[in-house]
C-alpha cells in the first residue's frame, strides 16, 4: 500500500532552553492511502498540536512530515498555501459556514480559484451531497438547516476539492448522539467510496470506533495503537480498554 503520510522524529517544544516545555517527543508513524485513522490520548497529550503540524498550521521544532512524498516542513509559505488548498481538507468542531451563502455556495467556495468547468463542479456537488444526504437543501442557508446538516455541509466543502488527506478535529463535538452517528456513517461512506484518507482527532471512543486504526499518544509520545480487525462493536470495546489503560477514560465513564 502507498504511504500517504510519513512522520519521522517529530518533536515540538515551546520556550527557552532553561524553561522549555515539550509537547511532542520523537513521534514516528505512517498512514496508508485510504486509511481512516484516529488519534486519541488524555487531555494535554499533544493531539491538537500534532494535528496542527500535520495540517500545516504549525511547524515542528524537529523532525519531518511528508504528505504524498512532499516534506511540508521544508516548504516555503507560498508553496505551502497552494499545497494546503489543493491537497488537504479540514473539518473542525466549529463549522465556519458563511451565513450569507447558500449551502451549495458554501460547498463550492474552495473551488472559486480553480480552473474546473461548471459541469465538473456541478458533478462533484451532486455526488458528494447525495452521499452526505444534503442534496435536497442546496438552496437553503445555514440558519435554515439543522446542526447535523451544517456539519455535513462543512464536510462537503472540505471534500469538494478531492483532497489527498482530510483532517477532522473533534468533528462530532457539537452534535447530539443521533446526528453524530449519522455524520460518522456518512464520513465512513466517503472514506469507502471516495478512497479519501482521513485523520481524525477525538476523545470519544464511539467516534473512534469508526476508524480502521487508532493511534494513542500520552505526554507527547507514542503510547500504542489498535487496529480494527472485526466488528465495530468489538473495536469500540478495545478503544475503551485502551483509554482506561492510558488514563483517558474507561468502561466506568463510557456512557
Amino acid at each position: 500500500m502507498e504511504k500517504i503520510i510519513n512522520v519521522q522524529h517529530l518533536s515540538k517544544s515551546y520556550g527557552t532552553r532553561n524553561n522549555k516545555v515539550s509537547v511532542l517527543n520523537d513521534l514516528n508513524f505512517t498512514v496508508e492511502k485510504g486509511e481512516f485513522v484516529g488519534i486519541m490520548g488524555p487531555s494535554g497529550a499533544g493531539k491538537t498540536t500534532l494535528m496542527n503540524i500535520l495540517s500545516t498550521i504549525l511547524l515542528p521544532t524537529m523532525g519531518s512530515v511528508k504528505i504524498a512524498g512532499a516534506d511540508i516542513t521544508q516548504m516555503r509559505e507560498s508553496r505551502l498555501t497552494d499545497f494546503r488548498r489543493e491537497k488537504l481538507g479540514f473539518i473542525f468542531q466549529d463549522f465556519n459556514l458563511i451565513d450569507s451563502l447558500t449551502v451549495k455556495d458554501n460547498i463550492i467556495l474552495p473551488l472559486t480559484v480553480s480552473k474546473l468547468s461548471n459541469d465538473e463542479i456541478e458533478e462533484r456537488v451532486l455526488r458528494l451531497t447525495r452521499i452526505l444526504k444534503i442534496d435536497h437543501i442546496l438552496e437553503r442557508y445555514p440558519e435554515e438547516i439543522s446542526v447535523g446538516q451544517q456539519q455535513r455541509t462543512a464536510a462537503a466543502r472540505a471534500l469538494i476539492s478531492k483532497p489527498l488527506v482530510l483532517f477532522a478535529d473533534e468533528p462530532t463535538g457539537s452534535l447530539d448522539s443521533k446526528s453524530a452517528s449519522e455524520f460518522l456513517n456518512y464520513l465512513d461512506e466517503v472514506n469507502l467510496h471516495e478512497e479519501t484518507t482521513i485523520l481524525m482527532v477525538t476523545h470519544d471512543p464511539y467516534t473512534a470506533s469508526y476508524c480502521n486504526r487508532v493511534l494513542f499518544i500520552k505526554d507527547g509520545r507514542f503510547f500504542s495503537e489498535i487496529v480494527r480487525r472485526s466488528s465495530r462493536k468489538d473495536f469500540f470495546e478495545k478503544v475503551i480498554d485502551m483509554q482506561a489503560t492510558i488514563g483517558g477514560g474507561g468502561k466506568a465513564n463510557a456512557d
